[in-house]
């Protein structure tokens, strides 16, 4: 049987049919898990990796796993040939469908493609400890991710507002990079 994490190069590459069929493998225990879980092993990689390259370039590793998760995500669960009302109809839908957390856009400037949004309930951190600074770093790549493939355009997206930091919703702002 082939190791699917080592398909023939050094380095394997992640691929969507590679999560492979939940319903089937998990036909006793569903395909739900707790939100506990999620945090277990994001927070125990974040704090590894912190651990051995330093907190600065585990939020760059964890923002490029984001994006990547945001591309495949966008391209395998999302109608990208729609208009922006109707993909963010979409988008919305789905994360609130997966219970990854409840989107709200804030404002979206169709000239320029700057956006404001809020997540709301976010699987990452809604509910943890306030520690005065924002930890969706995930988050802002896994959104990124998603608006590349839509626009097929490079967003900077950052965290204005966390849970973490006081904050009830986490409130992301966009801009196309150049």
């Amino acid at each position: 049987m082939e190791n699917i994490f080592k398909s023939g190069t050094k380095h394997s590459k992640f691929c969507w049919e590679n999560l492979g069929d939940i319903k089937e493998g998990r036909g006793e225990l569903g395909e739900d898990m707790p939100v506990l879980v999620y945090r277990l092993m994001q927070y125990t990689m974040l704090d590894a990796l912190s651990k051995d390259l330093g907190e600065e370039q585990a939020n760059i590793y964890f923002r490029k796993a984001g994006h990547l998760a945001g591309v495949e995500f966008a391209k395998n669960t999302l109608d990208l040939n729609v208009d922006f009302d109707a993909f963010v109809a979409d988008l919305q839908k789905a994360l609130e469908d997966l219970k990854i957390g409840i989107l709200r856009m804030e404002a979206y400037d169709k000239e320029t493609g700057d956006l404001i949004l809020t997540v709301g309930e976010d699987l990452d951190c809604s509910g943890i400890p306030v520690s005065n600074e924002n930890v969706c770093t995930y988050d802002e790549g896994f959104i990124s991710g998603i608006l590349y493939a839509y626009t097929n355009k490079k967003y900077e997206v950052k965290e204005v507002d966390c849970w973490a930091n006081g904050d009830r919703v986490c409130r992301f702002t966009g801009a196309i990079q150049e």
